[in-house]
Formats: structure tokens, C-alpha cells, sequence
């Protein structure tokens, strides 16, 4: 028979949030070799990225058949994918938590109020998304209203379209796909920028919007193509290919071909591990706001899902959002802390009979799929 859990009206919510706050009161405060593993991190992204961009150097320079030239093609667009994944991951989501800004002596570029600010965008973190708006979207709107319909990655309700339409199942499952490979500019890019702008439209008590604007002829369009898509679309389809000139023009076409195939790799790969994290069908949705600090910890634990954790090379591979619950219990803590964490968290949640979903990422995936499609529900508690 199959365990059964405490009911989510019957944990004790006062004990829980000792115990979870116990963890962090007995760790030791952020230090300098917490900001060596993000350096780490962060040298193994760029590692991938270099290497990458080193493989399409070799095979434009030498004179190879084409069957050999794009298998290493294929080499250098997941490894410069990878990179893409890392920086975001690895690098740019514990940095704008402010994860390391207690570091004593820590250079003002790894600091929350330091980071991709400004024209340092470019260099610290060039991406489809304005690192401001995902910013708020993620560190507030998702974190501080998880699996409600105030979250703006609650999976399940911004897939109704799709599940209430009268579409074949096996067109659905198509669909889902191929938003896979663009997600990050589909997606991500328009729904920060949406979700910026109705705060400001909060504070001025204008109505919210709930649609993208995707054409550069209306306001929030032209701000999307301004700050979002040009900028990273030509630096990184026009520039960067542009560097191979001196090696021909072939040499630029073949490396602009490269580096679509790496968005597309580094869309999958995001992709897989980000979604996942809080949808599925043995997952929890709320649909009021917490009403104590120890009831927002059991929404944490009981509205995400870690998968398999073990050595720096696998938490690298999943970008460290394998420590899914950690990180929504203590969202402004460094990586390596996570590691540390997450034995404490699993033992406190065997003994409070809850819940701790943990399981590869590929089983995650597909749990997450059959709930876009309508497949399954996520679940709800009663009474909230």
C-alpha cells in the first residue's frame, strides 16, 4: 500500500518553521569558499562557451567533409548551449538572489546590486531576457506566490488555452515541443516584460495586461524588440558570426547556422530543467495566499520537486535547480549551501510525514508534459 502523508490542514506549521529555520541558524554564514564554487561554476560555463566557439574555429579552418564537419558541428552547438544554460543557472539566478552578497570582500559584480546592470548586461549575463524584469517575475512574483494564480509560471493555468481547446492530443504534444526549442523568447522574454510592467501600472492603478504584445508598433512591443530581442539577436546572430570573417563568408554562414542550433539546444536543456520544478500532477496549487511564515514553508516543500542530486558535475548539468525544495526554502542562498541543506530538509520532512518528491529529471519532464496537454491536474488542498 502507499504511504500516506500528513494532510496539509494537519502539519504542525509552527514546528515546521522552527525546524526549517533551525537549518539555517546552524550553517555557517556565507564565506569565501562559497564564492570559489561559483567562480567554478562559472569557469566550467564559460569552459563549455569557449570551447564551442574553439570547435567552429577548427572545422572552418580545415578542410574536412561535410559529414565530419557537422557532427562536430553538433558537438559545438550543445557546448555552447550548455554555456548558455550555465551562465543563467549557474551564475546569473544565485547572484541576482543576492546569494553571495555577504561574502566579505566579494567584487561588486558578483553582488546582487552589481550584476548585469546597465551596458554590464552584455557582459555579465546577454540573454533574450532584460535581467531586471526576470528580476522581479522570478524572485518575487514566483517565489512569493508559488503554484497561485498569482504565480507567473504556474504552468498548469497558463496552458489552459491549450487543454480547454478542442486540439488532437498528438498536435498538442507537437506543440508543446516545439515551444520547448523557443521557450526562452516565446516566453520568457514577453511574460517578464509583462509582469514589469504591471507593477508599474500597479502603482499608477492602471488596469493589467494580460497578453503579450509581440508587434514593434505598440508600446510594450517596441520596449520587447528595443531591450529584449535585438540587442541578443545581434550580438549573437549577427556579431558573433561575423567574427569568423577573415576565414570567408562560408565560415560566417556556417557559424550562424551553429549558434541557431545552440538556442535551440539551450532552449531544450533550460527547458528540461525548469519546468519541471513545480509542475505535474502530484503537485500542489493554492489558490489563496499563505497566511504564516511556516505555512509558506509547507507550500515550498509541498509545490516543488527536487530530482537527483550528487556531485558538482550533475547539480552543474541540472544548473542546481535539482535542489528545488532548498532553494525555495532559502532562495538567497549560495549553491554549495544546497548540497549541505538538502539531507537536513528531507530528514525534517520524515518527520513531519511530508512529502519529499524527488526523482530524475526525465520522469519529471514527461509528469510535466502530460499536465500541459491535459493529461493530468495538479493538485489542490481542500479548503484553500
Amino acid at each position: 500500500m502507499a504511504h500516506t502523508y500528513t494532510p496539509y490542514e494537519d502539519i504542525d506549521k509552527g514546528k515546521l518553521q522552527e525546524d526549517i529555520e533551525a537549518i539555517k541558524k546552524n550553517l555557517d554564514p556565507v564565506n569565501w569558499e562559497d564564492f570559489q564554487h561559483l567562480l567554478k561554476l562559472e569557469r566550467w560555463g564559460r569552459g563549455a562557451t569557449l570551447s564551442g566557439f574553439f570547435i567552429i574555429f577548427v572545422i572552418s579552418f580545415l578542410e574536412i567533409n561535410s559529414f565530419v564537419f557537422w557532427s562536430f558541428a553538433l558537438i559545438a552547438a550543445i557546448l555552447i548551449g550548455v554555456g548558455n544554460v550555465a551562465r543563467w543557472a549557474n551564475v546569473t539566478h544565485p547572484i541576482l538572489h543576492g546569494a553571495y552578497d555577504k561574502v566579505p570582500n566579494i567584487p561588486h559584480k558578483y553582488t546582487k546590486a552589481g550584476y548585469a546592470r546597465g551596458w554590464r548586461r552584455f557582459i555579465h549575463w546577454s540573454d533574450w531576457i532584460k535581467p531586471e524584469a526576470w528580476e522581479y517575475e522570478h524572485n518575487i512574483m514566483h517565489h512569493y506566490h508559488l503554484g497561485e494564480l498569482d504565480d507567473p509560471d504556474n504552468v498548469e493555468a497558463n496552458l489552459q488555452w491549450l487543454v480547454k481547446s478542442k486540439i488532437p492530443m498528438w498536435l498538442r504534444y507537437a506543440i508543446v515541443y516545439a515551444f520547448a526549442t523557443t521557450w526562452k523568447y516565446t516566453y520568457y522574454a514577453p511574460n517578464t516584460l509583462r509582469i514589469l510592467e504591471n507593477k508599474e501600472r500597479r502603482k499608477r492603478k492602471e488596469p493589467e495586461i494580460y497578453d503579450y504584445e509581440m508587434s514593434p508598433f505598440t508600446k510594450n512591443g517596441l520596449e520587447l524588440w528595443k531591450n529584449y530581442y535585438l540587442p541578443y539577436g545581434i550580438i549573437q546572430f549577427v556579431i558573433l558570426p561575423f567574427l569568423f570573417f577573415p576565414l570567408g563568408m562560408e565560415a560566417v554562414l556556417n557559424a550562424f547556422i551553429i549558434l541557431v542550433m545552440a538556442e535551440v539546444f539551450a532552449n531544450l536543456h533550460s527547458f528540461l530543467v525548469i519546468v519541471p520544478n513545480h509542475s505535474a500532477g502530484d503537485i500542489y496549487m493554492f489558490n489563496e495566499p499563505h497566511k504564516s511564515q511556516g505555512e509558506f514553508y509547507l507550500r515550498q516543500i509541498m509545490g516543488s520537486v527536487n530530482y537527483n542530486t550528487g556531485t558538482d558535475l550533475i547539480d552543474f548539468a541540472h544548473g542546481f535547480l535539482n535542489y528545488q525544495i532548498e532553494h525555495h526554502l532559502f532562495p538567497n542562498m549560495p549553491h554549495s549551501f544546497y548540497q549541505k541543506m538538502q539531507p537536513i530538509v528531507k530528514n525534517i520532512c520524515k518527520e513531519h510525514n511530508l512529502e519529499y518528491r524527488q526523482e530524475s529529471v526525465w520522469r519529471r519532464i514527461y509528469l510535466s508534459i502530460e499536465l500541459m496537454v491535459g493529461n493530468s491536474k495538479a493538485l489542490r488542498v481542500n479548503g484553500v
